[in-house]
Formats: C-alpha cells, sequence, structure tokens
C-alpha cells in the first residue's frame, strides 16, 4: 500500500480507503462477513475509512467503530457525514441551510454518529449533501467550529452532489473546509476542469467516490442485470440509465484486454494517476474484493499510453430525477 497527504491535514493515508455504504444501504450485506473484509484492508495496510449516519442510520458506523477497537495499535483516519435534516438525497438548489444544516440538526447528529460508533471523536466530519450557497449562511461554520473546539471531530468536509462538481468549488475557495468527497473515475473525469484545480490551491483533500460507476466499471453488469426488491439499485439503474451505461463500459473492454488488465483494476489505477486525489473508497463487502482492489496500489497508476485511451471516454451527465 502506498500513502498520500491528506491535504493540509497532513495526514498519511492510504491511497485506496474503504467506502462503508455497501454494508447497510445495500441488499445482500453480512456483518460478520463486513467485519472480516474490513480487518483484512487493515492488515493490507488501508487506514481511511469512509462511513455515514445515513448507511443504515447508524449501522455502518457501528462497524467502524468495532474495527477501530479492535486494532488500538494502528491509526486509522475515521470519517463520516451528517445527514440533511430533510433526509432529501440529492440536496436541490432550493434547499436553504433550515431545510438541511441547521446549527441543532448539525450537533444533534454529530453526537449521534459518535455515540453510534463508540468513538470519542471522528477524524472527519462531511456534511453528506451540499450546495454551494449555504456559504452565504454562516451558521454552520460557527456550529462546525465549536464542535470541532470540543474535540468532537479534527477536520470537516463536504460531499458533492452527484455530477455537480462546480457545486462545491465556492466553498473549496473559501478556506473553511479540508476535504471535500466527490465521484470521480473513468467516465467522470470533470472534477478536474475547476474543482480539483481549487483543491490544490487551498491544499484541500480530494476524496474519489464511485470510482466503479456503482458496478458499472467492474465490467460485470448486463442490461439485463436487476437486483432484489428494495436494493438502491433498481431505482438507479432505470433502463436508460443502465443500458448507456453497460454500453460504454463494454467499449473499455478492449482496452483493458490488450492492456492485461482486470476492468476494476483499470478503474482504479486510472484514478491513481491523478495527483490530485488524496485516496479513493471503492465499497468492499468480500474479501477477494478488498484484495483484488488494495493490491492496485502496489501496481502504482495506469501506463501513459493506456490512461491516454481512457481519457477519450470521458462521460459527461446532468443529473436527472433517477441520479439521486
Amino acid at each position: 500500500m502506498n500513502y498520500r497527504r491528506f491535504g493540509r491535514t497532513g495526514w498519511p493515508v492510504s491511497e485506496i480507503g474503504y467506502g462503508m455504504w455497501g454494508m447497510a444501504g445495500w441488499t445482500g450485506s453480512d456483518d460478520e462477513e463486513s467485519l472480516r473484509s474490513l480487518q483484512r484492508a487493515v492488515d493490507l495496510g488501508c487506514t481511511f475509512f469512509d462511513t455515514a449516519w445515513g448507511y443504515g442510520e447508524g449501522h455502518s458506523e457501528a462497524l467502524l467503530g468495532r474495527l477501530v477497537r479492535a486494532n488500538p495499535g494502528r491509526r486509522l483516519y475515521t470519517a463520516t457525514k451528517i445527514p440533511p435534516k430533510n433526509f432529501t438525497w440529492p440536496s436541490r438548489r432550493e434547499f436553504t441551510l433550515d431545510d438541511c444544516y441547521p446549527p441543532d440538526h448539525i450537533e444533534r447528529y454529530v453526537h449521534s454518529s459518535l455515540e453510534n460508533a463508540g468513538l470519542e471523536a471522528f477524524d472527519l466530519m462531511q456534511f453528506h449533501v451540499w450546495e454551494d450557497h449555504w456559504l452565504d449562511d454562516d451558521r454552520w461554520v460557527g456550529k462546525m467550529d465549536a464542535l470541532r473546539r470540543q474535540g468532537l471531530f479534527r477536520a470537516v468536509g463536504i460531499s458533492i452532489n452527484r455530477w455537480e462538481p462546480w457545486n462545491g468549488v465556492r466553498t473549496v475557495r473559501s478556506g473553511l473546509i479540508d476535504a471535500v468527497q466527490v465521484i470521480y473515475n473513468i467516465f467522470d473525469q470533470n472534477p478536474e476542469d475547476e474543482l480539483f484545480p481549487a483543491c490544490r490551491e487551498m491544499d484541500v483533500a480530494v476524496i474519489a467516490r464511485v470510482p466503479f460507476d456503482e458496478g458499472t466499471l467492474t465490467g460485470t453488469l448486463t442490461k439485463d442485470s436487476t437486483w432484489p426488491e428494495g436494493d438502491w439499485r433498481n431505482t438507479y439503474f432505470v433502463p436508460e440509465n443502465l443500458h448507456s451505461s453497460v454500453e460504454r463500459a463494454d467499449a473499455l473492454k478492449p482496452i483493458a484486454a490488450a492492456a492485461g488488465l482486470s476492468m476494476p483494476e483499470m478503474a482504479l489505477r486510472f484514478i491513481l494517476n491523478n495527483e490530485t486525489v488524496s485516496t479513493i473508497i471503492p465499497g468492499m463487502r468480500k474479501l477477494r474484493h478488498v484484495e483484488a482492489n488494495l493490491a492496485a496500489s502496489d501496481k502504482g497508476p495506469l501506463p501513459p499510453e493506456v490512461h491516454a485511451l481512457l481519457r477519450a471516454h470521458r462521460w459527461d451527465r446532468e443529473p436527472t430525477a433517477w441520479s439521486q
């Protein structure tokens, strides 16, 4: 495992981290399997773990707390997210700070997350949705500063809505946050346009989420893929999205085959080519996925010629009713 500096915090975090949504928000989750996979990741050098209250109403946070307590001699970096008060993902332009993050709501859920995890403090406390115009209402700033002074967390971050990397640039440039979480993968390269330059300028850490485009970049989905009732993916992969996603992923398979790469490895190593990224957080529930994904770090960024081929597969998308 290789490590990267987490922005101005200076934390040396594993460049392949761990996204914990699938351990509570997707069907087929099993706590014991999840804990085995988490521990295997720690043993292989993973040090950054990202969860949220919204992942099972604290269930995923509880698993992270168990992992930390099981590894008292290791420095694991813990990140969670405060849900919006209206429990609506993603946020919308018309939402105000009072709709999503009034100060009393912020405080309540910071304490709730700490209680769920059984931790005295998180390293990173993030807003699970974000609108750049909330920068004009500084009540969230005062509340987060007060809670940080209490030692409840060490750094502040935002998680940007799907396909809206522009909707956080002002906040990054404000100097008020330490980290930004954004979708960045072979298809979604548009954070490079404005967001990443701002992060470099302000020394703000970048957490790259959805490296496999919710599964399409693993190369395993087909136009006939379905999921059990209640699984989030059924509402995301509507035919309009599923069919176009599979077609675009299939177009990448010859590149992977010619380079002797699996699709997941190629997807992760593409992101490693960008030095602005501090850590990548693939979702992993099974041991074999942990071992394969973390091995990408040792192999390093893609060769320049392969990376150049993949850059031509950028896919600029606009949020829709189903994109969530």
